[in-house]
């Protein structure tokens, strides 16, 4: 089973039937004691970062999270869910992070439209497990904050300058945007995440 966290925020489901459409066995859990036997989870998130990061404090859900992501259980976060991978946001100063990834998630250029919201292609910049780095792939974007730039870092977009778009550590994955709200290429990467889970058994 892969565990959609049911944490209160956002629209929840709209990631799960996505995960059911590319054949995914995947089922909201809200109570943080079903990750013990989920085979992978999934963090969506919208909102702020701290309004998030206290929903997970307050629904129990830290230590289950940091118990299956050490055992290598497969484990994806979406737009707010990647950032909250890291450690803290400059949205929300004194919110703390899942601290899974070392770093900061940082407010765009100043430059730029805040938020963005659009459609963006994917430049992918190291081998991974989820995007194909010979594939063009346009992925839905809504936010006005990101991660920097790390050695995690394995696909960018440009927003004002190189925005961070997805992550891998190990069997750890987070992006930045949608991919229940990008089409065909967003299910693409969704169902390489389930293939992953299932190699992954």
């Amino acid at each position: 089973m892969i565990a959609v966290i049911d944490y209160g925020i956002g629209n929840l489901r709209s990631a799960e039937k996505a995960m059911q459409h590319v054949g995914a066995a995947a089922s909201l859990v809200s109570d943080p004691s079903e990750l013990a036997e989920a085979t992978a989870i999934v963090l969506p998130g919208v909102g702020s970062f701290g309004r998030c990061a206290d929903a997970l404090t307050s629904g129990g859900w830290r230590s289950p999270i940091a118990d299956a992501v050490a055992a290598g259980v497969p484990f994806l976060g979406i737009c707010v869910g990647f950032q909250l991978l890291y450690e803290a946001s400059e949205e929300s100063p004194g919110a703390v992070g899942l601290g899974l990834l070392e770093g900061q998630v940082r407010r765009l250029p100043g430059h730029v439209k805040h938020p963005q919201i659009q459609w963006n292609r994917l430049e992918v910049t190291a081998d991974n497990d989820l995007l194909d780095r010979n594939v063009e792939s346009w992925m839905y974007f809504v936010h006005s904050y990101a991660p920097e730039v790390g050695d995690e870092t394995v696909a960018v977009c440009d927003y004002g300058g190189p925005v961070a778009a997805a992550v891998q550590a190990e069997s750890l994955f987070g992006v930045q945007f949608h991919p229940e709200k990008s089409g065909e290429d967003g299910l693409a990467l969704l169902r390489r995440f389930t293939e992953y889970v299932e190699g992954a058994r």
